[in-house]
């Protein structure tokens, strides 16, 4: 199984790139055997049909690149020296969680990743997807001048773990404005708020640490995490996409991604 898969523009090349580091599903047999039954199977934490989602991207010239192993085998979007991204209450979960967002432990009869298999992991699934991500933005920046990243996350409408409210719908994290340009954060503020979804920005999340740790405005590498709630797209069950629903989201993301690409030519 590959780490990734790149999905190249139908399109002449823009310089934005999509990260989708949490739709993958696959777990190693080695490590599945170790888990709970349950959790392995139903793979609650995952960022389900993300990359389906946005399909429609390479229309506009993106390039995307998206995980296929499950963030239970490694989390692509934490630090992996385990440095916290938060320190507000919520529940924390490791570049190799032994714990879903609930606290639900992932693994049977006691057993807990030691730092050797913490280490292997991270040599052998995360280290190679921000290696490829690193080279497909320093392309980019090379052709373009600058590039942007686009990290493209969802989540549960309600994750008590995390806190007691619902979440916003759509959730435009820059790391308190540092990670892009001031133009490119206000381009996609305005054109994700008043589009009949509840909006926030920088709150409950600012972005983790992909958007954090190549977000370089100053060397015109911008990068801007955008997380929603899978009601977006998805049945009120969250299990199925529900295709209704997803082009009226699409319709506000081709907008904004569209939107994205002039005012980045401009910077």
């Amino acid at each position: 199984m590959d780490i990734f898969r790149i999905i190249e523009p139908a399109l002449p090349k823009v310089p934005i790139i999509i990260s989708i580091p949490h739709a993958g599903t696959f777990i190693p047999d080695d490590i599945k055997s170790k888990m709970n039954a349950e959790l392995a199977d139903q793979l609650d934490d995952t960022d389900w049909f993300i990359d389906r989602l946005y399909g429609f991207a390479t229309n506009l010239g993106i390039t995307m690149i998206t995980a296929n192993y499950s963030r239970l085998v490694v989390d692509l979007n934490r630090n992996p020296e385990n440095q916290p991204l938060y320190n507000d209450g919520r529940v924390i979960t490791d570049v190799v969680t032994i714990t879903d967002f609930n606290g639900n432990e992932i693994y049977k009869d006691n057993y807990s990743p030691d730092s050797e298999e913490v280490s292997r992991r991270v040599e052998l699934y995360h280290k190679p997807y921000h290696t490829k991500l690193d080279e497909l933005l320093q392309q980019t920046k090379t052709e373009f001048g600058k590039v942007l990243l686009f990290d493209a996350h969802s989540i549960r409408k309600s994750v008590p773990g995390i806190r007691s409210e619902d979440f916003p719908d759509l959730i435009l994290g820059d790391n308190d404005e540092t990670s892009a340009d001031r133009k490119l954060i206000k381009t996609a503020i305005d054109s994700l708020q008043n589009k009949g979804y509840e909006f926030s920005h920088n709150h409950p999340f600012k972005g983790g640490y992909i958007t954090r740790s190549f977000g370089k405005p100053q060397q015109n590498i911008h990068a801007l995490q955008l997380e929603m709630c899978k009601t977006n797209y998805m049945d009120s069950a969250k299990i199925n996409y529900n295709e209704a629903k997803a082009e009226k989201i699409q319709m506000v993301l081709k907008e904004t991604l569209a939107k994205l690409i002039e005012s980045i030519k401009k910077i």
